[in-house]
């Protein structure tokens, strides 16, 4: 079994992703603590104020964790040039920062309930006697109350470190690596080998927290000093284990940005590997969402990935014309350079559309052929598309051009929209012209005859510090107009076959293309 590639490469990625992992995990808990012990000190023996409290901090815990980790990211780019702007400094808003103020939010509300709790169930004689002695109010709490309520408070610690090491694996999509990525990039490719690691090894590093925690919880309890530092060199150990990976790694490593879909994962996997063919020390992050990767790039947070064209244009630069497909690169070439820095190093060779997807037995039987011809049943059928489409203007022109109005529009997984719409779970998909899943299930992308969706050419993106990087130029440059529609509909297939990756699926691609 673990001759299988797809169990050595979870290994190879395990000391980086478990290192991030721990890292924003620790760092979100301790900013948690550091704010709701000190609050719930001050507002426990004030009942308005300590209900105030508990229901802000539960009001959190309603929010989705990643709707949460994904609203830090607009914002601090938003505080972040306002900074610049006033003081002339700027921070990144791109992956740890947001994750560890979502998380650490998350951290607040088991750790504020249980000191709250904790010192409200001590035994009102204990104070008595603490007054009677002449203890201040300050010297009752710190020497009486709190080592009483230790134990109580601990659990609600011990619940927040799970809570914590769990939702950090929602932190992908904003740039942030964790355990998450093994989920997140399995699910997309279809890896159910890392799917199955990514889950495991966060279970098992949230019993490990835990259990460690545990130690220290039932060391205060039993008044033991043996198991609260086993427990306290424990955790200890575990974080500075962590921190090797990050001290191993070259400062000067490029970072390769990927989306959130196979294809994607495929490129930054061969992007990566002609950067270290090239001797350049390569880095991916993957998983990422459309605005975030742009942004990341833009502020060199990342340093290459693959877009699209019509992505670009009516995203990043908010066009909703149409343009031939010459004059739009142009015009977006000179558009991303002016405006954000960005080099566009080169077109791919293939197109990546949106399109409206269908089985051909279906759309043969009722005479669909294109857009126009479904928009006078859509309103008895069912759409699905992947977690950004129906936000996307996109989606928004073709309703516009064509009248579209389906009964009921449904999200998923890309990989999965396809096995959906095949077996008849939904009627339509909007798909990706260069995906292979397609002619796997035979499938039929319809025509836009009136042009409603623009060209979606792949072009290579570098950041603004990388655009005059002569090295790294060089080593993507043989990729530039070598890989044509039929090649990266294969290449996307065979990704998605057991025993592949997309590390492997990227090593077969360039060495299909390499010899044109």
């Amino acid at each position: 079994m673990f001759a299988d590639p797809r169990w050595s490469e979870a290994l190879a990625r395990l000391p980086d992703y478990l290192g991030s992992h721990v890292r924003v995990s620790m760092t979100a808990l301790a900013l948690g603590l550091a704010i709701s012990l000190p609050l719930a000190l001050l507002v426990y023996r004030k009942p308005t104020a300590r209900t105030f409290l508990l229901g802000v901090t539960s009001i959190v815990q309603t929010v989705p964790g990643l709707a949460l980790l994904a609203l830090f990211y607009p914002l601090l780019l938003a505080l972040s040039a306002l900074t610049a702007n006033a003081f002339g400094v700027s921070f990144s808003a791109f992956g740890f920062l947001p994750s560890v103020l979502a998380l650490a939010l998350y951290s607040m509300l088991p750790v504020a309930r249980n000191t709250i709790t904790g010192l409200l169930e001590i035994d009102p004689a204990l104070k008595e006697a603490a007054d009677g002695v002449g203890m201040t109010p300050r010297q009752s709490l710190t020497m009486v109350e709190l080592p009483l309520a230790m134990p109580v408070i601990m659990a609600g610690i011990r619940t927040a470190a799970v809570w914590v090491i769990g939702t950090a694996t929602l932190s992908t999509p904003i740039g942030q690596n964790s355990l998450g990525n093994y989920i997140f990039a399995g699910l997309q490719t279809q890896n159910w080998v890392f799917v199955l690691f990514g889950c495991v090894a966060a279970a098992l590093l949230a019993l490990a927290v835990d259990q460690l925690l545990a130690l220290i919880e039932t060391g205060l309890r039993f008044r033991s000093r043996a198991r609260m530092w086993s427990g306290a060199i424990g955790l200890l150990v575990l974080l500075l284990a962590t921190l090797t990976p990050s001290f191993s790694q070259s400062r000067a490593a490029y970072t390769v940005g990927a989306k959130t879909f196979t294809e994607q994962y495929v490129l930054a996997a061969l992007l990566g590997q002609r950067l270290e063919a090239a001797g350049l020390s390569a880095a991916p992050r993957e998983g990422l969402g459309s605005s975030v990767i742009f942004e990341a790039l833009a502020r060199n947070d990342i340093d290459v990935y693959v877009d699209y064209t019509g992505t670009l244009w009516a995203n990043q630069l908010k066009r909703t014309d149409i343009k031939p497909r010459e004059q739009l690169l142009d015009e977006l070439r000179t558009a991303l350079a002016e405006r954000w820095k960005v080099k566009v190093l080169g077109v791919l060779g293939f197109e990546n559309a949106y399109a409206l997807v269908m089985p051909r037995r279906r759309a043969e039987e009722f005479g669909i052929r294109s857009a126009a011809d479904l928009a006078a049943r859509s309103g008895s059928m069912t759409i699905a598309g992947d977690y950004e489409f129906f936000s996307r203007p996109e989606w928004a022109a073709l309703r516009g051009a064509y009248g579209l109005n389906f009964r009921q529009q449904r999200q998923m997984q890309p990989d999965f929209m396809y096995a959906a719409v095949a077996s008849g779970d939904v009627d339509v998909i909007a798909g990706y012209t260069s995906d292979g899943l397609i002619a796997k299930y035979d499938l039929v992308a319809l025509s836009d005859p009136k042009r409603a969706i623009p060209p979606y050419d792949a072009i290579v993106l570098v950041s603004p510090k990388r655009a005059n990087d002569a090295v790294l130029l060089q080593a993507i440059e043989p990729l530039i107009g070598k890989i044509d529609i039929a090649t990266m509909r294969d290449a996307n297939l065979r990704a998605a076959e057991p025993g592949n990756t997309p590390a492997t699926t990227a090593r077969w691609l360039w060495e299909k293309i390499g010899k044109r």
